[in-house]
């Protein structure tokens, strides 16, 4: 049993073959779902996605850092009036992403901060996304830690300090295709990583991994994934599939 904790199945990309992709995954292995929230424009298909694959699939909700813009309120409240209303398994995926604009740094700060209070408040984990943020998303779980505060950093690319200092905030570490790009880098230290740590994740259809970079990622593509890890670890695939799937269940409370 594989878990793929952080995949977007509902994407537009999959909108000519989702059912057979998703087959197609679940053939490979992966029998668990976990699909993150962006904003309030994918909503009706997460749900729609949901009521088609209703044993596979498990949704997050929250809003993602690069949504965040003038109307960031508005948004917000839309998080808050649907985990007030039903289950999710996290808040996620939230963070600060400062690769594609800066201009947003505050609102995404305060909207990264007032997600993790909401999941605190439910005992849900967060997923975490931080892109070219470490220190901007540190500084915001040194003021949030308590015994509440888990989760995922999702696609984990930093170094083997910033790994530790996630952990230390009760993150697991979301690894994806990255560990198997040559210019990845987390592969060279991930072996110092407690495997106890890690979940895996595609984040499809972004960030294929090798030997189907720069292609369409989808879930059946973590098999990869887990054999670069059977490398670095020097353990079966099913031992990593199995350990993996455990600690995602330990994320999510399974």
């Amino acid at each position: 049993m594989i878990t793929d904790t952080h995949t977007h199945l509902y994407s537009e990309q999959f909108d000519e073959d989702r059912k057979m992709m998703i087959q197609r995954a679940k053939d490979a292995g992966v029998s668990r779902f976990f699909i993150p929230a962006i904003d309030s424009s994918y909503t009706d298909k997460m749900f729609a996605l949901e009521k088609e694959n209703p044993k596979d699939v498990f949704l997050m909700m929250g809003l993602h850092p690069t949504s965040v813009k003038e109307n960031y309120k508005e948004e917000l409240v839309h998080v808050k009036q649907w985990i007030d209303k039903r289950n999710f398994f996290a808040i996620g995926e939230i963070g600060i992403d400062l690769y594609w604009d800066k201009s947003f740094l505050k609102q995404q700060q305060e909207a990264f901060r007032t997600q993790i209070k909401w999941a605190k408040e439910k005992k849900l984990p967060i997923v975490i996304h931080c892109r070219e943020a470490f220190d901007e998303i540190f500084e915001v779980l040194e003021s949030e830690k308590d015994d509440n505060l888990r989760g995922i950093f999702h696609c984990f690319t930093g170094n083997l300090e910033q790994a530790q200092k996630a952990i230390s905030y009760n993150m697991k570490l979301g690894i994806g295709g990255v560990v198997t790009f040559k210019n990845g880098k987390i592969d060279q230290f991930l072996k110092e990583i407690d495997l106890k740590h890690i979940v895996l994740e595609t984040d499809a259809p972004y960030l294929a991994p090798k030997p189907f970079r720069g292609k369409r990622n989808e879930s059946a593509y973590i098999t990869n994934v887990v054999d670069k890890l059977v490398d670095i670890y020097k353990l079966s695939f099913d031992e990593i599939a199995k350990i993996t799937t455990d600690n995602s269940k330990v994320v999510f409370g399974l």
